[in-house]
């Protein structure tokens, strides 16, 4: 059962890594956190702490909304670039983040932090295969995915990649007008430990994937 987090508890909860949820704090305030149900400690050394997905929730509620995206995988969600929190590039930002680089060190630590927190939260410690985060987070996740590995995000002209929600559970539809990106899309997905598939959209005809996270 869960209350809502006092001011200190927020702070905590607030200042969680933005990729991984691994949380920093003193005893007293991480083992609070855990007995409400926002923390977890992780049973193997060094045995850090973990937002749990009701963590994760309380977190997300104070930063800007972002509108729930449809069907139509238009031209992006309007989401600002500079939030002072990383995210991975969907496809179609009206403000993208800067290239070069600095951004570049951003997505390589945040895929390794991925890598990690799959180590440390999969059952069998498999860092071959989505974790929970990810099964939360499914744009974030794939989109993290194929801009780790050198693929290019839609810009303004849509052209490159463009992660979005699906109706159906679990999924998310990659789109990318060139056939070969697509389909080199797909394949890093698929090494990612996703399960893929590409399919033609009943109104338009254009082919997408449609990724999940792989279970076993």
């Amino acid at each position: 059962m869960t209350r809502a987090p006092t001011a200190a508890q927020r702070r905590v909860i607030d200042a969680a890594d933005p990729v991984t949820g691994r949380l920093r704090g003193t005893e007293a305030q991480l083992a609070a956190l855990v007995k409400w149900g926002f923390a977890f400690r992780h049973p193997r050394p060094p045995h850090d702490h973990f937002l749990t997905p009701a963590g994760h929730r309380i977190r997300e509620a104070e930063e800007p909304g972002t509108p729930a995206p449809g069907p139509d995988p238009g031209p992006g969600p309007a989401t600002p670039a500079a939030t002072g929190v990383f995210a991975a590039r969907v496809g179609g930002e009206e403000e993208p983040p800067d290239t070069g680089p600095a951004r570049a060190r951003e997505v390589r630590s945040a895929w390794q932090g991925l890598l990690e927190l799959r180590r440390m939260t999969n059952p069998d410690g498999a860092v071959d295969r989505p974790c929970g985060w990810e099964r939360t987070h499914l744009v974030q996740a794939a989109a993290l995915a194929l801009e780790a590995a050198g693929h290019r995000p839609a810009g303004a002209d849509l052209v490159g990649y463009r992660v979005r929600a699906t109706p159906q559970p679990e999924a998310v539809a990659v789109h990318e007008p060139d056939p070969g990106a697509l389909r080199a899309c797909a394949a890093t997905l698929e090494a990612a430990g996703w399960q893929v598939g590409e399919h033609n959209d009943a109104r338009s005809r254009a082919r997408y994937v449609l990724a999940s996270p792989r279970r076993a």
